[in-house]
């Protein structure tokens, strides 16, 4: 919000949050009735592409928003460094305002002015006005009442929202109150009336020149360089009618130089073109791909969990996953996103950091957690991974950590099997255990003196099982007698007499897997504390209210680490999962062995090492009570 927020700030549908498409339904499913009911001759087939229309820029919008981010992630021709945060995510949230506005104001223009209905779907004369009249009155005036917006008074009371984005996406393009968007819309509205003021406005004229509008305004957002140089080599007077990227980058680093629309050409005139706008240009344009120093291989989850990538829905990225009813509708994209990443079978970076001068970065394999369940993906999902490590070892990181199921037992041991396969391999590859392990322990209330152990025996489990047991805590293990057995003949006389056989539900505190069934939660005695040691929570579609759900094995995040705007899966903002803040550590500490395997870090030592580098145990304000 602008720092002095002036009159028509809010959008007048504010108040109905998520539900502000209401408003358009009546003029929807009035002209797509009078479309599909009335005689050829009678229907308004403007009226009927309006709302097309609205998918249409919805849709253009948000293959920028993801190139964008999938782009300046990877750091080819990236302007700016300075990273994002969930503040700006949740200021530029509401980006589809204009285009529902635009829309109210296109039905409005069709019904009230003479010529607007009925338009044919091309006229040529009509395109060059419109080309033309953008060309000259539109750019011209735009540049004089973006200056004015400059003013103290209004910038303050109204552009100072938009300029509050220093790194600048796509989106930030139309993040404007709405009294600023009247303005541009009356301002952009000159070519549209009058074409048809002159009888030659059409369809075309009309997506075309609305069309280019979110092109230019999207790109000249990126914050990345996409100009090829030789666009100027060959057309030099280019510059001064295409803006690009970087120069508009500097308006928002500068503020007081480069105001200019699309065009610079009235920059050059008015002695406002910033003096470094070439020097960046051409910087930017030579910045190659980032070499990260840290790489976390991750997964995607569920069908839908595409959209909860960076870059997917940026709304949705910002907080914790979970399935959204309007994603159903979203079928006919989740399957092609399927198709294409059985296609692609590649992994590729979703996500950057910055923490004390480490590079991070999170790539994904073009897997769902269900493929990991089917043996016979075992040999694709495996090349997937080695080749990400080796690609990464290519790049000269430091060390890779193996996130979610890349690190199963039944899939590589723990990562084991890539460290064989290479064994001069210099990235240390991390799955984390040590950390998962002293985070879980750290979770367990001080002087507990019995826990509840239900799950899968994991590399993870056997190690808390054990730490527990040499403390003297009696653990209550609800394991199959083989893997009791095998845990028992690890554990010296003293240590075994505290571990337990038993069905014995009693426990205060529960340690459970993502297999804890709903049935075995009503069995819990009330204010039973569940600790997760897995990757996956347990379910809790009918979780108990008088019960605690800790979180899965995760720590809050040091305010020093970068561009965190995005939520790692269903975990809490700012928080990240153990096994990735493992990978971060070994670097930042120098460690130089691989943890995988049956290898596991000293506990205690990665434990400190981690507090010492600022991350910090989820507060219980953050845990999920019932």
């Amino acid at each position: 919000m602008a720092s002095m927020p002036g009159v028509l700030t809010d959008w007048p549908w504010k108040s109905l949050g998520s539900f502000k498409y209401v408003v358009l339904a009546p003029w929807i499913i009035s002209s797509t009735r009078s479309f599909l009911c009335k005689d050829e001759n009678e229907r308004d087939v403007t009226s009927f592409l309006v709302f097309p229309f609205i998918l249409w820029r919805m849709l253009h919008n948000q293959v920028w928003i993801s190139l964008s981010r999938y782009q300046t992630a990877k750091g080819n021709n990236r302007i700016v460094d300075k990273g994002l945060e969930f503040e700006q995510v949740d200021r530029e949230r509401n980006w589809d305002d204009q285009i529902l506005f635009n829309a109210i104001l296109f039905y409005v223009g069709i019904k009230l002015i003479p010529g607007a209905s009925n338009l044919p779907l091309w006229r040529t004369e009509g395109v060059i006005i419109s080309i033309l009249l953008h060309a000259g009155p539109v750019e011209f005036l735009y540049y004089w009442l973006h200056r004015a917006l400059h003013h103290h008074y209004l910038y303050s009371r109204y552009h100072s929202h938009h300029h509050s984005s220093i790194v600048t996406e796509p989106i930030t393009s139309v993040i404007h109150p709405f009294g600023e968007h009247i303005a541009y819309f009356f301002l952009f509205a000159i070519p549209m009336i009058t074409t048809l003021a002159t009888r030659t406005g059409s369809v075309a004229s009309f997506v075309g020149y609305v069309t280019y509008i979110d092109f230019m305004n999207n790109m000249g957002h990126c914050n990345f360089e996409l100009i090829p140089k030789w666009t100027f080599t060959m057309f030099p007077l280019l510059k001064y009618l295409m803006y690009t990227p970087s120069f508009h980058s500097l308006h928002h680093t500068q503020f007081r130089t480069n105001y200019s629309l699309f065009m610079p050409l009235y920059d050059y005139i008015y002695g406002t073109m910033d003096k470094s706008t070439d020097s960046l240009y051409e910087s930017s344009l030579k910045r190659g791909q980032e070499a990260p120093d840290v790489v976390h291989l991750t997964h995607l989850t569920t069908l839908d969990s595409i959209y909860h990538l960076q870059v997917g829905f940026a709304n949705f990225a910002s907080k914790p996953y979970k399935s959204k009813w309007y994603l159903w509708l979203m079928w006919p994209v989740t399957l092609w996103s399927l198709v294409f990443t059985w296609v692609y079978s590649r992994m590729f970076v979703v996500e950057r950091h910055r923490f004390d001068k480490l590079r991070l970065q999170t790539w994904a394999i073009p897997k769902y957690t269900k493929q990991y369940s089917l043996k016979w993906q075992n040999s694709s999902i495996n090349n997937l991974i080695e080749e990400a490590i080796l690609e990464a070892e290519e790049k000269g990181t430091k060390v890779l950590s193996l996130g979610l199921l890349n690190q199963s037992e039944e899939l590589n041991r723990y990562g084991e099997l890539y460290v064989q396969r290479h064994p001069k391999l210099k990235t240390k590859v991390v799955d984390g255990s040590s950390l998962a392990v002293a985070v879980v322990l750290n979770n367990i209330p001080k002087g507990t003196t019995q826990v509840l152990f239900k799950g899968k025996p994991t590399k993870v489990a056997y190690a808390i099982l054990y730490t527990l047991c040499q403390r003297g805590i009696q653990v209550i293990a609800q394991l199959p007698e083989e893997e009791f057995v095998k845990l028992n003949t690890t554990l010296d006389a003293n240590s075994a007499s505290n571990l337990v056989r038993s069905s014995n539900y009693s426990p205060k505190i529960w340690l459970v897997g993502d297999g804890l069934t709903e049935e075995e939660q009503l069995k819990a005695s009330k204010g039973t504390i569940f600790i997760p040691f897995t990757q996956f929570p347990p379910k809790k579609t009918h979780a108990r209210k008088d019960c605690i759900y800790l979180s899965t094995p995760a720590m809050v995040t040091p305010p020093s680490l970068e561009n965190v705007h995005a939520c790692e899966n269903w975990l809490a903002r700012r928080v990240m999962s153990a096994w990735r803040i493992a990978g971060i550590v070994h670097a930042l500490e120098g460690w130089n062995e691989h943890e995988c395997g049956d290898t596991i870090s000293n506990i205690d030592q990665v434990w400190e090492a981690t507090l010492r580098h600022g991350f910090q145990p989820i507060l219980k304000a953050t845990q999920t009570n019932y």
